[in-house]
This record gives structure tokens, C-alpha cells and sequence, in this order.
């Protein structure tokens, strides 16, 4: 029969194990490994209606580059809207050659244009227009609009 003096004994060493480990994780970056990395590979997956039209609408506002110029972060919300042909774009891969861009120096207008260069060649659309909309650098907001037609 375990006393109150005993509970909280265990439950203290049991804390201890615990903070024990959480420090171990924190001195030992290589114990977990992310389940994700960036990549640059766009997968897709065939088109459910290929013998239709219709408008896929894929946006993030957590797109993020570097300034070539300054180094600096910068933030945009991408969106694409396309009308697929056999293809269709697989959005966890999406999200991952996005995330690549991270720590890219990139012009807004070149990283813009290069996302429907790669969007394209990916899937083979009928349509798509791609829009980058850049967060205020240096009091200027600029939007790219890149649009592609098979």
C-alpha cells in the first residue's frame, strides 16, 4: 500500500525522468529529425475529371523569400488558379517547394515567374495564373501576376 508520501515521491521522480529526457532532446538536436524537409520536387496526382473544366484555387499566406538586395525576409501570400488538364498539383508537395524558398534571394517578379515555370512543367495545366502578393518592403507593395494558357 503506497502512502501520500510515497505518491508524491514517485510522481517527483517521475518529473525528474521527464525533465531529464526534455533536456537530452533540447542538448541533442539530432535525436528528432523533422518529418519534412523542403523540397523542390512537385508531385501530382491524375485529374478525377479530366474531360471537364474547372478552376482549382490554391492559396498560402505563409510564402517567405530573401531580399537579394538587403538580405531581408520577405513575406507574400501566393495564389494559383488553374484549370487542369491530366494532371493535378498534390498540395503537401506544394507546401514543401514553397517552404524552399525560405532562405532564397529572390526578386519578387523572378520568384513569381519561376513558381509558374516549375507549376507548369509539373502538371501541365490548361490555365493557370499565378498571383504573388508581397508584403510592404520599404514602403512600396508590389503584386506579380504571372498567367500561362496551353
Amino acid at each position: 500500500m503506497l502512502f501520500p508520501a510515497d505518491v508524491i515521491a514517485a510522481e517527483i521522480a517521475a518529473d525528474a525522468a521527464v525533465a531529464a529526457d526534455a533536456s537530452a532532446v533540447i542538448d541533442n538536436k539530432s535525436r528528432y529529425k523533422m518529418s519534412t524537409e523542403p523540397s523542390k520536387v512537385i508531385e501530382t496526382f491524375p485529374n478525377p475529371n479530366p474531360g471537364r473544366d474547372y478552376e482549382i484555387e490554391i492559396s498560402t499566406l505563409e510564402f517567405t523569400c530573401v531580399c537579394p538586395k538587403t538580405g531581408q525576409p520577405d513575406f507574400a501570400e501566393i495564389t494559383v488558379n488553374y484549370v487542369p488538364d491530366e494532371l493535378c498539383l498534390e498540395l503537401k508537395s506544394l507546401k514543401l517547394y514553397y517552404w524552399s524558398y525560405r532562405n532564397e534571394g529572390a526578386f519578387h517578379e523572378a520568384v513569381t515567374n519561376k513558381i509558374m515555370d516549375d507549376l507548369v512543367s509539373a502538371c501541365q495545366p490548361r490555365k493557370m495564373t499565378i498571383t504573388g502578393n508581397f508584403n510592404v518592403r520599404g514602403g512600396l507593395h508590389t503584386v506579380v501576376k504571372v498567367s500561362y494558357q496551353k
